[in-house]
């Protein structure tokens, strides 16, 4: 569903994603971790076709990104880091304005939304105006237009990032159910999101891919049985080399 080769982004003299490969496939959670600054975001802005790649491509549902990028985005649900929200309008009308986008009309645009405000558990505050919801509402509004065309792929850039724990459960969990049927990459710096929403993850660290695995085939790399044991020794050569 996801294939991504040898993915590259050049700003200037900074490599920020170097030659990355991976794949996620139907019915799969790949959770996409890494340090901040590891090329996390850029890489998901390269496979959503938000920012050229220096060099490389990432096929979507077979479809290239660089080569095909309107017929690719149609397979697409993104949710971006900080996503941006229109707080004059309510929780439907912001997600029937962004179906219209997508070009879903008439009832299949009240089918839709519908859909998405029941998936999202938004229909308590579905008729409020979004300035007057919570944060965790407000993140569920975001992930609700993403799922708006039934998308075979979703790309989460930091979903739970800023949430409570028991909103984090509710995403959580809402994400391991979506991945049943779809292919998903979501990006986390949270390690109990690995054992908590994800069928794998891979771990990157200056654009380049360090570890890759099941939840339990990270934790046992790890010789400690411990996934921030792992993940500060594949991340931390910088900090290592300087002492």
């Amino acid at each position: 569903m996801i294939e991504v080769e040898s993915l590259t982004k050049q700003f200037g003299t900074k490599l920020a994603v170097d030659h990355l490969s991976f794949s996620v496939k139907k019915g799969e959670v790949l959770g996409f971790l890494g340090p901040n600054g590891a090329g996390k975001s850029t890489t998901m802005r390269m496979v959503t076709g938000f920012f050229p790649p220096t060099s490389g491509d990432a096929k979507v549902c077979g479809i290239s990104i660089v080569d095909r990028p309107t017929e690719a985005k149609t397979k697409i649900g993104y949710l971006p880091e900080s996503a941006p929200l229109y707080n004059d309008m309510t929780v439907t009308g912001f997600l029937k304005f962004c179906a219209e986008i997508r070009g879903i009309r008439g009832g299949d645009k009240k089918d839709a939304v519908e859909r998405a405000i029941e998936t999202c558990f938004l229909q308590s505050v579905a008729k409020q105006s979004i300035d007057t919801l919570s944060k965790g509402y407000r993140h569920r509004t975001c992930l609700a237009q993403a799922l708006l065309h039934d998308p075979e792929v979703l790309i989460l850039d930091e979903p739970t990032d800023g949430l409570d724990p028991n909103q984090k459960f509710e995403v959580r969990q809402l994400i391991k159910r979506l991945g049943q049927t779809k292919a998903i990459l979501f990006s986390t710096h949270i390690l109990e999101e690995v054992e908590a929403a994800c069928t794998r993850a891979v771990i990157v660290d200056r654009g380049k891919i360090v570890a890759d695995g099941t939840p339990a085939e990270l934790i046992e790399q790890s010789g400690t049985g411990s996934l921030t044991d792992l993940f500060r020794t594949v991340t931390s050569r910088d900090t290592q080399a300087a002492a």
